[in-house]
């Protein structure tokens, strides 16, 4: 069954019963309860694909349903509702997708029947998924150092890219490349589910290279300085300055060749170095702080752009700004999803844009998912957008059409 099946969990009768006409009204089937434990039979036998759960219940609060969702795998999108506050809110969601939930967003109470269907309707927030994904798959599908080697040596392994804009023109500046995993027999894997083991059997620099080949040559194929494949020469001269981003490990940045075999593969496939993004995260380059150091900064003599992934969320973010030779600094999506009905979110990100701009560094938002949040994202001075108000993350050909469909002379039609 492809129907929306909304199960909504709230104490009162008249806010719940509001919430099940606005679904039907939509086309949606819909039940209501105040019953945890009518709740989770529901869970159990009707299979509903989204759920909105009241934080405050008298039986058991929605915190604790929402652990035992994640206990018994619940793949349902989740809507978070309550009056208790924006703060709490916005905790009560960040508790969810830690323990693997699919968040849609949070309503507060009081909340208008828009403002509802708008959010049944919406993409999972955090929940990177492709349409290809299936359920089954996610529910059954163990990864393993063997059958992970065996997907890089058959070429399993692709990539997905998501475009990046300007966030004050639209320009589109170029992707980040996404490691997803075609597997002949479960389809479409995420990278949720192999990145983890790729670390830690030692099979990272593998996924890494294959990544950067499969980037390289799409680049090259498409957007730097042969525009055939969309259709027009006069292009050119905007798709040859196109980058793609590529999140690195540090097990890939160890070895001494790294930043000549970068320089090489750049070279056969006629990139200039500047291209290319590397993305790091806040504990990979301060695993070795002066390994690194040296590392970085020859990337950076070389021409590569260096990025600092998932910026906010730790503690010695300020201390790399100061002693890493990073240019760029991407915003933690947990800030710019939340940021339209957060105050603190809006004050980390526009803190951090304001950092940024005073160290020189150009500032990039992930999780844009909204034309509210990329307004205000122009009016702080972030540089660059990304996030499924632009587009998912698409493979190859689909990259393509999206850019002859999407955008007009380089530039985001919105």
């Amino acid at each position: 069954m492809n129907e929306t099946r909304l199960l909504i969990l709230d104490d009162d009768v008249a806010v719940g019963q509001m919430m099940q006409d606005v679904a039907t009204t939509a086309g949606m089937m819909a039940r209501y309860t105040s019953e945890p434990a009518e709740f989770f039979e529901a869970v159990e036998r009707w299979d509903p694909t989204h759920l909105v759960i009241d934080l405050r219940m008298p039986q058991m609060d929605g915190v604790e349903v929402m652990v035992r969702l994640a206990e018994k795998g619940c793949a349902a999108t989740i809507i978070i509702s309550s009056g208790v506050g924006d703060r709490v809110l916005d905790a009560a969601a960040r508790s969810a997708q830690d323990h693997g939930l699919r968040i849609a967003g949070i309503l507060p109470k009081p909340f208008s029947p828009k403002a509802l269907r708008t959010l049944l309707t919406s993409s999972p927030a955090g929940a990177d998924l492709d349409p290809g994904s299936q359920k089954s798959s996610r529910a059954t599908f163990v990864a393993t150092p063997e059958n992970l080697a065996e997907a890089l040596r058959s070429e399993q392994i692709i990539v997905y890219y998501q475009p990046k804009v300007e966030c004050l023109t639209g320009r589109v500046t170029g992707f980040e490349a996404l490691a997803r995993w075609l597997h002949p027999e479960f389809g479409l894997i995420t990278p949720d589910k192999f990145i983890p083991l790729a670390e830690s059997s030692g099979l990272m620099g593998d996924l890494t290279y294959r990544v950067l080949d499969l980037s390289l040559g799409f680049l090259a194929r498409h957007f730097n300085g042969n525009a055939s494949s969309l259709g027009t020469k006069s292009l050119t001269s905007v798709t040859s300055r196109l980058k793609v981003a590529i999140n690195m490990s540090p097990q890939v940045l160890r070895p001494q060749d790294f930043v000549e075999h970068l320089v090489d593969a750049c070279a056969e496939r006629h990139i200039e170095t500047y291209q290319l993004i590397l993305e790091l995260t806040e504990s990979s380059a301060m695993e070795n702080p002066v390994e690194s150091l040296a590392m970085l900064t020859r990337l950076r003599v070389r021409g590569f752009h260096l990025s600092l992934d998932d910026f906010g969320t730790g503690y010695s973010s300020m201390l790399q700004l100061v002693q890493l030779p990073f240019s760029e600094i991407k915003i933690d999506k947990s800030f710019v999803m939340t940021l339209n009905h957060s105050s603190e979110s809006r004050s980390v990100v526009r803190s951090i844009v304001s950092l940024g701009q005073s160290l020189g560094l150009q500032t990039t938002a992930e999780g844009v998912e909204e034309i509210e949040t990329l307004e205000y994202l122009k009016q702080i001075g972030c540089d660059i957008a990304q996030g499924y108000k632009i587009s998912r993350p698409l493979p190859e050909a689909e990259i393509v059409s999206w850019f002859k469909t999407h955008c007009r002379n380089g530039y985001w039609k919105g």
